[in-house]
């Protein structure tokens, strides 16, 4: 049975953590230490006025971020609020899921897909040559057990990594990057499969990854896989507040 979108959105949460996590009045603010729009954005966790934004808006400052709000299923009201004071939508985003029977019905080739905690060093030179900086490593390394990260190889040759964590019987795969000289070889899809054996050996039933819907590459990936698009979000951004990747 598919979980309930409450139920992704706090595995997603929880497995990709922010630096802090701040309660004021009705958002959760969250302090993401250089790590990224999930982890710096706010979220309504109850009913929320009017003035209420400013407020959130300040509070963002003073942490150093640009206000960013994360817009959830349900949550229609606030899209139309933020959009009305300017802020622009950007990164809509898919929630991919499956059980993870789908994705353990093949045996992994030998010495292609390992999963091992704490990463490798040519693990985090193949994610920093990805774009994933030291900053969304630290997010990796301050989610709580389980997970682990998973090493890709290819052609007798490092090749990919990724990181999965485990939340609420949730396997969550993050930071799946596959080095340029290796990609379309089929390894990523290899990955995830391994990442879902760890993942049904460390309790969990289902599994769901987090893709930008104009990431054709990757979807593609996940339907072949035979995963389903299960749910979505987006983020509200102040224009001209700065490069938020």
């Amino acid at each position: 049975m598919t979980p309930d979108i409450r139920a992704l959105y706090a595995a997603a949460d929880a497995t990709w953590p922010p630096a802090e996590r701040i309660d004021a009045g009705p958002w959760m603010l969250r302090n993401g230490a250089g790590g990224g729009k999930r982890v710096s954005a706010a979220t309504a966790e109850s009913a929320w006025r009017a003035d209420d934004l400013a407020a959130a808006e300040a509070a963002m400052r003073l942490l150093g971020q640009a206000p960013l709000f994360m817009i959830r299923e349900g949550e229609a009201d606030l899209d139309l609020a933020l959009e009305a004071r300017g802020y622009a939508m950007i990164d809509p985003v898919d929630i991919w899921w499956c059980p993870l029977a789908k994705l353990t019905d093949l045996p992994i080739p030998r010495v292609t897909a390992f999963a091992l905690w704490e990463p490798l060093a040519v693990m985090r030179d193949i994610w920093q040559a990805g774009g994933i900086d030291d900053a969304r490593i630290a997010v990796m390394e301050r989610a709580a057990h389980p997970k682990t990260s998973i090493f890709g190889r290819i052609d007798d040759k490092p090749a990919g990594a990724a990181f999965c964590a485990i939340h609420a019987g949730i396997a969550l795969v993050h930071a799946i990057e596959i080095a340029s000289a290796h990609r379309r070889k089929g390894l990523a899809a290899w990955m995830i499969r391994r990442a879902a054996f760890w993942a049904a050996e460390n309790g969990a039933n289902s599994m769901a990854v987090l893709c930008k819907k104009a990431n054709d590459a990757a979807i593609g990936l996940y339907t072949s896989l035979d995963m389903q698009v299960v749910g979505q979000y987006h983020y509200r951004i102040q224009p001209n507040s700065g490069d938020l990747e």
